[in-house]
């Protein structure tokens, strides 16, 4: 037995001499509590408990038992046996000095992976606590305190930092109010009412953000009203995370590179229920919610669809009460700021955290080591020979966490992003031997794991920058999650029925190959038992239709030798399918194929539209559904509803941001997406080219039947992608030359809205009339941004491709104005070449460019050359003229006012189907086998 004497240590040196082994594996504490009488310190193991009359809380484990021996002392003994876990003495020692109670001496036993503890307590007077009430009262501080959320058994005393200078006891009457108040405390949430609103934000504008609550602006009031908001977030987070701890239910981890939140106070308020509680409080203090919430930057932590379906899914995972953790990277500069000079596009830091975020908590206690580099060593382990892994290098990860709350729910989940710190060892080992400029170059090479999102990977440095990152996510999500089902959790057998890693795309999915490091080289599992488990826990979906699209990273053999080699026994010596199904790719470099990976070691494998899933199946997988069918599967995306607003905020948006006056009764054609030849910007500004020509050319009573158009594109093209940059100049040429025509006037605009993202998307989404989405089909693997365009009232014009053939079905074809080549088509179209005819109207327009109608003849050559002869593989020649004819079928609809009218609202009514709610609901229930588990408070 060890046994500590607290009146022996100082308060800090307790806790840091007394550390506990990193063996976490726990389960819930039970508690005695008795009188204790010049006894010996009892302890009690499970099996053994005294005869007591108990007061047991019904809500969690926690057992609490009152036994009276035989003689009489001033002390009462709290006996707690539980599973080892770091931290836990500290959290137990704070209950008791918040409570006023004194600790006269402890002891320590350790039986196997448990330790019981002894704690002889006296109230302010050195006397034994003997009342029921007070007996209870303690028992659920300590139940709260020991039964408390996920991670806070990681919390560690920090290092001594000064004197420590000691109140003055009070007396017992002000001890004992003092702990009925702490505990009354405890049970109040804070209220919502608009006085008990104003004093908080009146509270946070002077101490939170240090300014006169008599003088602040609008960005001060946002920084309080924020801070207000997160007050709240947090209670109902704290008590989500502590609900799901005491109930142990399956959890699913969302793994994903990308989200791109946006902003995020108004969803918060809409999903807390206390908007327009709020907007009253502060219209009363003489500011507009309104315009506080712009004041808000933008998160842009993703890029395009799949990282705003990412955001999507955590919001619904709430919403539908699903227990679950997000895992992501806290990226320092988010995707590039897209400024535009001349037409040109230019990227530029996207410095998002220079004012902070208001909506993350940095867990300065939650810090997990992850290695890169070194050696693998063998050593013997219980008489059995083992690789040790010896790394070169080391950073810690650091987490910062961002509750996410549901609608219609107190669920509040988290989404757990990583920040990359240098480990504090390799830094004093610098400092110690005075080499002070080494030690800031390690931290700036350790800082910049998680510094930007896409690290440019056309150099070997950027390839081996982007493979750490993904790497130094997967370890520091795989080691929170072990360490997290370790506290309640001995066997690992029961791993798959508590956990579900959701592989968002391909990124992720080196947390395959860490969790199989992890059982093998830490557990020490055999091999056959390590692979049936990561058999059962992941799911995979894939956001790519191309080959080219998917990830591959040179590692990792020793998964595909035994792959193979059941391969072979299941399809014999079939070696080009053998070759094809392989993880590794052969040449001179080799690699591994990490969506192979992905789909061999996965449960489930999901396409995001049922066009997708058929291309997975008959053509990107087709050798891997032939051996398992029954794993495939598909999900059609689905979002998160916008808030509609109208068009006159569009145009002024458009007026402030470019100058270009934009008249009201024109159609806004909308067109935003990541510029990529594939989702063929190029078709859209050939056919506004087309239309600028026949209007140019018309008399001026055949100019008065024209249907005006505003037609809005916008969008970010990689850095190193010049085909893309060269669509952006071209846009803004052709606008140059349209918008300033007094011979077109209002009958067509062209815009360019730079930097598009979430926050501008709000505007620009609830404005639109038409909104294009003309990817050649059978390269989209969903489409999820024309389905915000839907809820919103707005009318498609796209082709059969990705997710547009369901909403088709939702919505009627009637509805959509659908136009171009199917994918069973395009294969077809392709394997013509030369010989395939495109029309004149085509040809023309090309030639305008090429002619240096709208200037920079020489830079738009090699964009022509792309999209003529043999070279237009995206088949804009091809699909040009029924194009045409669904945008002239639009024009004929936007004049039929009713017609136009009762095509949207069937748009809007038959959009219900593609709410990321049903989305989630499906995953839950058919991949990763997980129940709701709602907050009762």
């Amino acid at each position: 037995m060890a046994t500590l004497s607290f009146s022996s240590l100082k308060p800090n040196t307790l806790f840091s001499s007394f550390l506990f082994p990193s063996k976490n594996i726990s389960s819930r504490p039970i508690i005695y509590t008795l009188p204790h009488r010049n006894t010996p310190p009892l302890t009690f193991s499970a099996a053994k408990r005294p005869p007591a009359a108990s007061a047991t809380n019904s809500s969690s484990s926690v057992t609490v038992e009152t036994v009276s021996p035989e003689n009489d002392d001033n002390s009462t003994v709290f006996v707690i046996r539980a599973r080892n876990r770091t931290g836990l003495l500290q959290v137990i020692t704070r209950v008791f000095n918040i409570l006023g109670l004194s600790v006269e001496k402890a002891t320590v036993d350790f039986e196997e992976d448990y330790f019981v503890m002894t704690f002889f307590v006296t109230d302010s007077r050195g006397n034994k606590i003997d009342d029921q009430k007070s007996l209870e009262s303690i028992n659920k501080a300590l139940i709260d305190a020991i039964d408390g959320d996920d991670d806070a058994a990681l919390s560690v005393a920090p290092s001594d930092r000064g004197v420590v200078v000691r109140k003055p006891r009070l007396d017992f009457g002000e001890r004992k109010g003092q702990a009925e108040r702490m505990l009354g405390l405890m049970d109040v949430f804070l209220k919502n009412d608009p006085i008990s609103l104003q004093k908080d934000i009146l509270h946070h504008v002077e101490y939170t953000v240090a300014r006169s609550r008599f003088s602040f602006d609008d960005f001060e009031a946002y920084q309080a009203l924020a801070h207000s908001v997160r007050d709240r977030l947090i209670e109902r987070w704290h008590d989500t995370l502590i609900h799901f701890k005491k109930e142990d239910p399956k959890r699913v981890y969302f793994l994903s590179l990308e989200f791109l939140m946006g902003r995020s106070l108004s969803n918060i308020v809409i999903n807390l229920g206390i908007r327009d509680q709020f907007a009253d409080a502060l219209s009363q203090l003489g500011f507009d919610f309104e315009v506080l919430a712009e004041q808000e930057g933008d998160a842009c932590l993703g890029n395009g669809g799949l990282a705003r379906l990412s955001a999507c899914q955590m919001d619904s995972l709430a919403t539908l009460d699903y227990p679950a953790v997000g895992y992501g990277l806290r990226y320092q500069y988010g995707l590039f700021r897209q400024v535009i000079v001349d037409g040109f596009q230019h990227e530029q830091p996207d410095y998002w955290l220079n004012f902070g975020n208001l909506w993350d908590i940095e867990r300065i206690h939650i810090t997990y080591p992850v290695k890169f580099y070194g050696t693998v060593t063998d050593e013997f382990l219980n008489g059995e020979k083992c690789k040790v892994w010896v790394p070169g290098e080391m950073v810690e990860a650091v987490a910062y966490d961002n509750p996410i709350p549901g609608y219609g729910t107190r669920n509040t989940i988290n989404l757990r992003l990583w920040a990359a710190k240098p480990s504090d060892q390799h830094d004093m080992e610098s400092f110690n031997t005075g080499d002070y400029v080494d030690a800031v170059v390690n931290r700036q090479r350790a800082e910049s794991i998680s510094s930007i999102l896409y690290p440019d990977d056309r150099s070997y440095q950027g390839k081996e920058l982007r493979l750490k990152q993904q790497y130094f996510f997967v370890s520091a999500s795989v080691q929170d999650i072990f360490r997290r089902f370790k506290d309640t959790h001995k066997k690992f057998d029961e791993f798959p029925e508590k956990v579900a890693l959701q592989l968002n795309d391909t990124h992720p999915s080196l947390a395959i190959a860490e969790v199989m490091r992890v059982l093998l080289d830490e557990e020490h599992l055999s091999w056959h038992r390590a692979w049936d488990i990561i058999c059962k826990i992941f799911s995979f979906t894939t956001h790519t239709v191309s080959p080219e699209g998917l990830e591959k990273i040179p590692i990792i053999y020793d998964i595909n030798f035994n792959f193979v080699e059941e391969l072979k026994k299941m399809i014999g010596l079939d070696y080009d399918r053998l070759t094809r199904m392989s993880i590794v790719e052969e040449g001179a470099v080799k690699n591994i194929r990490m969506a192979n990976l992905s789909v061999i070691c996965s449960n489930t494998v999901n396409g995001v539209s049922r066009l997708h899933s058929e291309l997975l199946r008959t053509k990107l997988f087709k050798d891997f559904y032939d051996l398992w069918p029954h794993k495939f599967q598909y999900k059609t995306n689905g979002v998160t509803q916008v808030k509609k607003v109208n068009k006159i905020r569009l145009a002024e948006y458009i007026e402030a941001m470019s100058g270009l006056k934009v008249s009201l009764d024109a159609m806004f054609d909308v067109q935003t997406k990541r510029i990529h030849e594939y989702k063929r910007q190029l078709l859209n500004i050939l056919g506004i080219i087309h239309r600028y020509d026949c209007i140019k050319n018309m008399d001026k009573n055949d100019r008065k039947k024209v249907v005006p158009r505003v037609c809005i594109i916008g969008g970010k093209a990689a850095p190193g992608y010049e085909i893309a940059k060269k669509i952006i100049k071209l846009c803004h040429a052709v606008a140059e030359k349209i918008n300033n025509d007094n011979d077109i006037g209002d009958l067509l605009k062209l815009v360019f809205i730079p930097d598009y993202n979430v926050s501008v998307a709000e505007m620009v989404i609830p404005g639109a009339d038409l909104s294009q989405h003309l990817s050649t089909a059978g390269h989209e693997a969903s489409g999820t941004g024309s389905m915000k365009f839907l809820m919103n009232g707005c009318l498609l014009l796209a082709t059969a491709d990705g997710s547009t053939i369901e909403m088709v079905e939702e919505i009627g074809q009637d509805n959509v104005f659908l136009f171009g080549a199917k994918a069973h088509e395009v294969v077809a179209l392709r394997k013509k070449g030369p010989t395939l005819k495109v029309p004149l109207q085509f040809s023309r327009v090309v030639r305008m460019i090429r002619d240096g109608h709208f200037g920079f003849k020489d830079y738009f050559k090699s964009l022509c050359d792309k999209i003529e002869g043999t070279s237009d593989y995206f088949l804009l020649g091809a699909d040009f003229m029924s194009y045409l004819e669904a945008q002239a079928a639009a024009d004929k609809a936007f004049v039929d006012e009713e017609r136009w009218t009762k095509m949207s609202i069937l748009s809007a009514a038959g959009s219900g189907r593609f709410s990321s709610d049903r989305t989630i609901q499906e995953y839950a229930e058919n991949t990763w086998d997980i129940q709701p588990c709602r907050c009762p408070f």
